[in-house]
């Protein structure tokens, strides 16, 4: 993937992101809209169904919530606080210390040991969630 290519889609899902966040912390209770599709499809949660609520109550201040929620919410939430200002820098600074490091993480996490640990504490989460009844 090009500089240009990652950059703007980083750029774009983390804005995206944002203005998500911004509906959820503005609509009404009653609201039931959904955007999870396994979670509409089959009634059962996604690994990551509940991020979005516990990155809302990491804003709030209530980290150990935030976990119950989901673990992601915090991962998701330093993504979309670090990466954005990380890449407006190297594209201000006409460097490329982001997709360096990007490719290097690629490569580390291509490694068969690392992805299986990592799929493992997918599974783990999305158990988690099935059994929290997210």
């Amino acid at each position: 993937m090009t500089r240009n290519k990652l950059y703007s889609l980083l750029l774009i899902a983390c804005l995206a992101g944002f203005i998500y966040l911004f509906y959820t912390f503005h609509k009404s209770e009653n609201d039931m809209f959904r955007v999870c599709i396994i979670k509409n499809a089959t009634g059962f949660p996604c690994p990551s169904c509940g991020t979005t609520r516990a990155f809302a109550l990491l804003l709030k201040g209530q980290l150990i919530e935030s976990v119950l929620v989901n673990p992601f919410g915090i991962l998701v939430a330093i993504i979309m606080t670090i990466f954005p200002i990380w890449v407006l820098m190297d594209v201000v600074l006409k460097k490329e210390t982001f997709l360096k490091v990007y490719k290097k993480s690629e490569d580390i996490i291509r490694k068969p040991w690392l992805a299986i640990v990592l799929l493992f504490l997918v599974l783990l989460n999305w158990i988690w969630n099935i059994n929290k009844h997210v």
